[in-house]
């Protein structure tokens, strides 16, 4: 599977839907989903394992029906869930944060769980990208994020964007190495998120052709799923 998606879909000009600026009509699918309905006819075991999913729109189920149910985060909960691993997840996506706006709520958000959490997952990037942003910055955003993790002992699992070539190729090259460049230096899981797969199959995506649909929902955490479940750190 190829990242590059976001890159297809920014170079058509979707600006601003990432940052889930515009009152759109929820996508109209049932909140029941099969990863839902294995997950809570299926037995799990061990201690809990607390996962915090820490980004933007594409966390929080923007556009979704139900995002309670339909996010990214409530679905790969059941998806792990469903395969009878005990982790609970915590949704802290918020609709058009950029890396900034995300460092400066990391902390908060650490201390406001009511345990400390055994994993977290960073998506952020993305509105840093329809801002056109300085890399710079958006590297030195990500590298405090993950210095806060690594204070606190909390792994992390960082999930790798990649930049759109109108911005230029030197302007590109230097985004794209951002994720994998900062999960080396961090020891932190990279996981390709937004993938061609899913981001330039209308079907899969809402009317904005940035936010994916329930369906495509499902088909990011089918593809990520396991990632995220080798990176879970042992139970107890």
């Amino acid at each position: 599977m190829r990242v590059g998606g976001l890159s297809i879909i920014l170079a058509l000009g979707a600006l601003g839907a990432l940052a889930g600026c515009r009152d759109e009509a929820p996508v109209p699918e049932p909140a029941a989903t099969p990863a839902a309905t294995a997950a809570a006819a299926a037995e799990v075991s061990g201690p809990e394992l607390r996962v915090l999913a820490f980004g933007d729109s594409l966390f929080a189920g923007y556009g979704l029906a139900d995002p309670a149910k339909q996010s990214y985060p409530a679905m790969l909960e059941a998806a792990l869930r469903a395969e009878g691993r005990n982790v609970r997840i915590a949704n802290a996506g918020v609709s058009g944060e950029t890396t900034a706006a995300g460092r400066q709520r990391l902390a908060f958000t650490l201390d406001a769980q009511p345990e400390k959490p055994d994993l977290v997952i960073l998506e952020l990037g993305g509105n840093d990208l329809l801002r056109g942003l300085p890399p710079e910055q958006t590297r030195a955003n990500l590298a405090a994020m993950l210095d806060e993790l690594k204070a606190r002992g909390i792994p992390a699992v960082l999930y790798g964007l990649q930049a759109p070539p109108n911005y230029g190729a030197a302007w590109q090259e230097t985004f794209d190495a951002i994720y994998p460049d900062l999960a080396k230096e961090y020891g932190a899981k990279l996981v390709p998120f937004v993938t061609e797969d899913v981001f330039t199959d209308p079907a899969m995506l809402q009317p904005d052709r940035i936010h994916p649909t329930a369906r495509g929902v499902a088909a990011l955490v089918a593809a990520t799923d396991d990632a995220v479940a080798a990176a879970l750190p042992p139970a107890g």
